[in-house]
């Protein structure tokens, strides 16, 4: 199994849902292959955000190795599940889709938890330490969903 994690930039919560999915993953001894990715290229070749990376590491998740890319189409190839963060990041996912195959990949991560609801993981970016945490807490709870699927 294959699944990437995508949010706008790459450095605030996509790192931490594939920092919390290959952790979890490997604490379970699954073979799950973890990525990330933005739907902009801002940040490409950055390290997570320094807030991010420190409250992931009081939550015993290090995201230090990851570094930003942006999401491309040979993605919807090399891929099982593409998890978007936010409608707007959905939106930009689908706009690159081939097929119904390419489609049928891409889903909101929140939906795990409320499926449906359509409900947006924050971007923490331009808020307090708070934000980062509560994201994790978000997170946390869908990709435990995820890995009980596996």
């Amino acid at each position: 199994m294959k699944i990437l994690m995508v949010c706008l930039g790459n450095i605030c919560r996509s790192p931490i849902a594939e920092g919390i999915l290959r952790d979890q993953a490997r604490k379970l001894n699954l073979k799950i292959e973890t990525d990330s990715a933005g739907t902009s290229a801002h940040h490409t070749g950055e390290a997570p955000d320094h807030r991010m990376q420190k409250t992931a590491l009081k939550n015993g998740v290090d995201i230090s190795d990851l570094r930003a890319r942006q999401f491309v189409v040979a993605d919807f190839d090399l891929f099982d599940l593409i998890y978007a963060m936010d409608e707007e990041n959905y939106h930009n996912i689908l706009s690159l889709a081939r097929n119904d195959s390419d489609v049928k990949k891409v889903k909101m991560i929140l939906n795990e938890v409320d499926p449906g609801a359509n409900n947006e993981v924050p971007d923490p970016y331009f808020g307090g330490d708070a934000g980062f945490q509560h994201v994790i807490d978000l997170l946390n709870v869908a990709v435990t969903k995820i890995i009980s699927r596996i």
